[in-house]
């Protein structure tokens, strides 16, 4: 029963570190996941968040999957509902608080700082991930290429994702 109560928290808790999305939790999400409870060591995060970027619909639902490794179908449910159920619930409050104060003259200056704030936790959740992901030559070189080729280009991300698949499956088999 604890393991179920310490699910619900963490993922509870996380969920409402999500401003900006999932990436903006990820530094939580590893330091509660890995360091703290050790459900998952940081390569298996790093995959579960990559597989989460893939599959379709949202990314987060990749939460399940570390409930699921950490308690079966049981901890994959009590997860889901703990990383949706607060972040719900207070999305409708503060939407329904937000159109309340169409007219409140500070409106505007709290959007342009929550930008601010989501810009700061996205980035602080992409070097928490490059940390553990650039590891030699051959990622860095591809995080290079990709970021410039999206950068400079309007190519659809899924054309260098599955690049980037093809060429480390090569170099698995034939490196």
């Amino acid at each position: 029963m604890k393991q179920f109560l310490d699910l619900a928290g963490a993922f509870g808790y996380i969920s409402l570190l999500t401003v900006g999305g999932g990436m903006a939790a990820f530094p939580e999400l590893k330091h509660l996941t890995v360091d703290t409870y050790h459900w998952v060591t940081f390569p298996e995060l790093m995959h579960y968040y990559s597989l989460g970027q893939l599959a379709p619909g949202p990314n987060m639902m990749m939460v399940a999957s570390i409930g699921a490794q950490v308690a079966g179908l049981p901890g994959a449910a009590v997860v889901l509902v703990a990383f949706i159920l607060p972040t719900g619930l207070f999305t409708f409050g503060i939407g329904r608080l937000w159109n309340h104060l169409d007219k409140w003259p500070w409106r505007a200056s709290i959007q342009r700082g929550l930008g601010s704030v989501a810009v700061g936790l996205v980035a602080a959740g992409a070097i928490v991930l490059a940390r553990g992901a650039l590891t030699d030559w051959l990622t860095i070189a591809l995080a290079v290429a990709v970021f410039g080729l999206l950068m400079r280009t309007k190519i659809n991300p899924a054309i260098p994702i599955v690049a980037s698949g093809l060429i480390g499956l090569g170099v698995f088999w034939f490196g």
